[in-house]
């Protein structure tokens, strides 16, 4: 078969990068009265500096409406300057051939199965892990963060990219089949049937491409709200994919001349074959009307909030999809927001919720002496789920920002069944991004990244809901201790029989024993790659997603240059020697 590099029809937008930003920028830097700086002033300065305030720095909530081929041709056009490379970053390291698709999916989306556990049982054994070795490095263009949790199906790697770009791997050199350019950033995971693979991006469309080919089925933009974002990865069961919206404007809640707060969490579900919403349903049922003025005079909206942030979890067996769900953004806090919620598979109808922090309104920047008028009036601990639901043994165990552990009886309405405090718990503390299990533990990795004692991983025996064992921080991998340096362990974590990897703000994965926690494989990302690709790559904190594990390998993205972390931009893969 030829070798297909498929690009979405963006790039020939940006062959008019006049037009690009009179139409995204021109309304902000263009006029005076924004205090933007004028397209004139920002010439000084390089490319590079102008894509990398679009891609993190001020202008990211833009920047993430824009794909990285239209980001690369802002920058180019602001300064006059042409960057190194292109945006897909296939300069180097394409596949001689592209096969047909051979082989089984073997960690779908958020993780193997539709449990969301991020139990591999096959493929890699306890006994071979301290033999794993680095066989291949993968640097992602234009990116200072690695953010996408890696799908292995078919012999590839499937993974998406801070600037857009979504790449088809080979699973065992890295070499590039094919790439395909969205319209915003992907962060999620890439969920895979017999013939397709499906993402979001962050600015809410979500993608069907062709596996073999990443030819382009369909595309369906799934909420209009500025502020929306996909970063949840997308849970496939039959012919329906269900796809979670979350959102920046907790974030831009900051701005006290922002109106705050119309975005509202909410569960899409598309056709696979089409993409027609089957259904969609909103957390807070309410919709967002004014609340009042600021004293500048501005329009305050409410209610606000219930971002779901992770990935959705398909029970089957009893006909529902299970959906963790973040805070509000306005009082008064409503009860579908930090809560789990089982909604029914063919009608979205919200079937029970299981609220664990009530009274949880926040927006970013508020606490005691600030005058923002979009400040709650009792501004809540930010405790929302980060983690999704995991459905192992017929109970549904989930981590909290609070640091809390749950135990909940799917049977009666989410009733909890035991709780286990973990971590302290704070705005970026507790359990962010996703726990994992076997048949046996619960295993609760901490993050806690802003307070003294970051780090820690605890396994739960998960019929008693006691600790088994607890692995304190180890000695930390990178420099100088800090809140890019510590040993927080946001990120999600792993487990195969005999052994859990966990990944750390430090830049460091390590492998710990199931039996007492001890550390049985580490390896150190803190440090430049040489890449298959030609892409200047280096490792750095290590948060949001966590090591997938098929195939007798293991794939972990290493850097996150947001909330305070280091940026890097490499896909790392690990085999037995």
């Amino acid at each position: 078969m030829k070798l297909i590099f498929v690009f979405s029809a963006l790039a020939l937008a940006a062959q008019d990068p006049a037009a690009l930003y009179k139409q995204q920028c021109a309304v902000c830097h263009a006029d005076p009265a924004t205090r933007a700086p004028s397209l004139e002033s920002m010439s000084a300065r390089s490319a590079e500096a102008v894509l990398t305030a679009l891609v993190s720095g001020a202008m990211r909530v833009q920047g993430a409406r824009l794909s990285g081929v239209e980001r690369r041709a802002i920058a180019e056009h602001i300064t006059g300057k042409k960057m190194a490379g292109d945006a897909s970053g296939t300069a180097k390291g394409r596949c001689a051939t592209n096969p047909p698709l051979g082989g089984s999916v073997a960690w779908n989306g958020w993780s193997p199965s539709s449990d969301n556990s991020r139990y591999a049982p096959t493929g890699l054994t306890a006994e071979q892990t301290p033999k794993l070795k680095l066989k291949w490095a993968f640097g992602f263009p234009d990116a200072t963060m690695a953010w996408a949790q890696p799908s292995i199906a078919f012999g590839r790697v499937f993974v998406g990219s801070h600037n857009g770009t979504v790449f088809s791997l080979d699973a065992k050199t890295g070499c590039i089949y094919w790439t395909f350019s969205a319209r915003g950033g992907v962060r999620t995971a890439v969920a895979i049937d017999s013939k397709a693979v499906y993402f979001g991006d962050t600015s809410s469309n979500v993608y069907a491409l062709n596996a073999a080919t990443g030819a382009l089925l369909w595309t369906r933009r799934v909420e209009t709200h500025p502020s929306s974002r996909v970063t949840g990865s997308p849970a496939l069961h039959q012919n329906r994919l269900f796809v979670p919206l979350s959102s920046y404007e907790e974030a831009q809640g900051a701005n006290p001349d922002y109106e705050c707060c119309t975005f509202r969490g909410s569960l899409v579900a598309l056709d696979t074959a089409t993409g027609e919403v089957a259904w969609k349903t909103y957390v807070i049922p309410t919709e967002p009307a004014p609340r009042g003025k600021s004293l500048k005079g501005k329009t305050l909206y409410g209610p606000a909030g219930g971002a779901i942030w992770s990935a959705p979890t398909v029970d089957a067996k009893r006909g529902v999809v299970y959906a963790a769900t973040g805070n509000s953004y306005t009082g008064p806090s409503q009860e579908t927001t930090d809560a789990v919620i089982a909604f029914d598979i063919a009608t979205g109808k919200m079937k029970w919720v299981r609220q664990a922090t009530p009274d949880d309104a926040f927006v970013i920047g508020c606490r005691p002496g600030v005058t923002n008028p979009n400040c709650p009036e009792k501004t809540g601990p930010d405790f929302d789920f980060g983690n999704p639901p995991m459905l192992v043994n017929d109970v549904i165990y989930i981590g909290q920002k609070s640091g809390v552990g749950y135990a909940m009886d799917p049977n009666d309405k989410g009733r909890i069944l035991w709780q286990y405090k973990a971590g302290q718990g704070s705005a970026l503390g507790g359990m962010e991004w996703g726990s994992a299990a076997d048949n046996k533990n619960v295993y609760f990795p901490v993050s806690d990244i802003l307070g003294p004692k970051p780090g820690g991983l605890h396994a739960v025996d998960m019929k008693t809901g006691e600790r088994v064992w607890y692995a304190p921080p180890a000695d930390l991998a990178c420099g100088a201790p800090g809140r890019g340096c510590n040993a927080a362990l946001a990120a999600a974590i792993s487990v195969i029989p005999g052994a859990v990897f966990a990944a750390s703000n430090d830049g460091a994965i390590r492998a710990h024993s199931t039996k007492d926690g001890a550390v049985i494989w580490e390896f150190n990302t803190n440090r430049e790659f040489e890449t298959v690709n030609g892409i200047t790559a280096k490792g750095g904190s290590i948060q949001g997603p966590g090591p997938a594990i098929a195939g007798g390998m293991v794939y972990l993205n290493s850097g996150y240059g947001a909330f305070g972390g280091r940026p890097g931009n490499v896909l790392l893969a690990f085999g037995v020697e």
